[in-house]
């Protein structure tokens, strides 16, 4: 995933346990210096006050944490240099890690990567720390109750808009390849409909490769998402064209979200009201 921190996107890798996130440092070190972000790490990491505090968190978390090896380059004479492989290598380290490849880096775990913001710009640090906050939240969202068994249901589902496909669109001298093409095109329709965008355009924007954006999408978005399923498998029954189903779509997408986020908006708020008139 990706936040926004005062105008520098940084990559966050979401753990399966949503407790050990860690945040890409090279992406941070580029508000300093976008063109060489490694020398500001390894600056950052030259200093005893940072490799005593990266000390503390793996003594804390890393019981394999190569103490014997910290205290001999902590007592080493002459001027401190550190890079992040050095570290991951002679400490065993867990909290700072290397990704190779396009979406690769530095990274750390949130602990670290927020002191490291801290030490490029406090005032850097709070939007860091603001979006990353932001980008929970909504991670929270998308897991409250009801979302699998919603995101469940479009797959389900899916299988009816399929059929349609198979049906109507898919003839027999089209070859594997244009099959494969048919059946994308008409799911990348649902995806503009709902989504303002295509599942090639999600995956460059955001990095990922083995989810689609329907895996993050809100409990709302699935909802709509189950409708437009439905839509489009009887707009293709009935030949409507591919440019007369997205504008249909669309507009009944942009209807029901409003309708729906509209409606827990109010929930909310009542909610909200009835709390505090409990609380007093």
């Amino acid at each position: 995933m990706k936040i926004n921190a005062n105008g520098t996107e940084i990559s966050v890798l979401i753990s399966a346990e949503n407790q050990n996130d860690f945040i890409s440092l090279t992406d941070i070190a580029k508000y300093k210096n976008p063109d060489d972000p490694r020398i500001v790490i390894s600056n950052w990491m030259s200093s005893y006050s940072t490799i005593d505090f990266l000390a503390t968190w793996e003594t804390l978390y890393n019981p394999d944490f190569n103490r014997m090896e910290f205290q001999t380059v902590r007592s080493e004479p002459g001027r401190l240099v550190m890079t992040p492989k050095q570290w991951i290598e002679r400490m065993n380290a867990i909290g700072i890690t290397s990704q190779a490849g396009r979406y690769g880096g530095t990274y750390a775990h949130s602990d670290i990567a927020f002191e490291f913001a801290s030490w490029i710009s406090p005032e850097f640090k709070l939007f860091v720390i603001k979006e990353y906050q932001r980008l929970k939240l909504d991670e929270a969202k998308r897991l409250e109750i009801g979302w699998d068994t919603k995101r469940e249901l479009s797959k389900i589902n899916y299988r009816i808009h399929t059929d349609a496909i198979k049906e109507f669109l898919i003839t027999p001298e089209l070859t594997p390849q244009e099959k494969g093409f048919q059946y994308a095109s008409e799911a990348d329709i649902l995806n503009i409909a709902l989504f303002g965008k295509t599942a090639k355009q999600f995956r460059e924007e955001t990095g990922q490769k083995r989810k689609n954006m329907r895996d993050f999408a809100s409990v709302e978005q699935l909802i709509v998402l189950v409708n437009l399923e439905s839509m489009n498998a009887d707009m293709i029954r009935e030949g409507f064209s591919a440019p007369e189903r997205l504008e249909k779509l669309r507009s009944v997408a942009y209807y029901q979200l409003r309708s729906l986020e509209n409606n827990n908006a109010a929930a909310r708020l009542k909610q909200n009201i009835q709390n505090q008139i409990e609380q007093k």
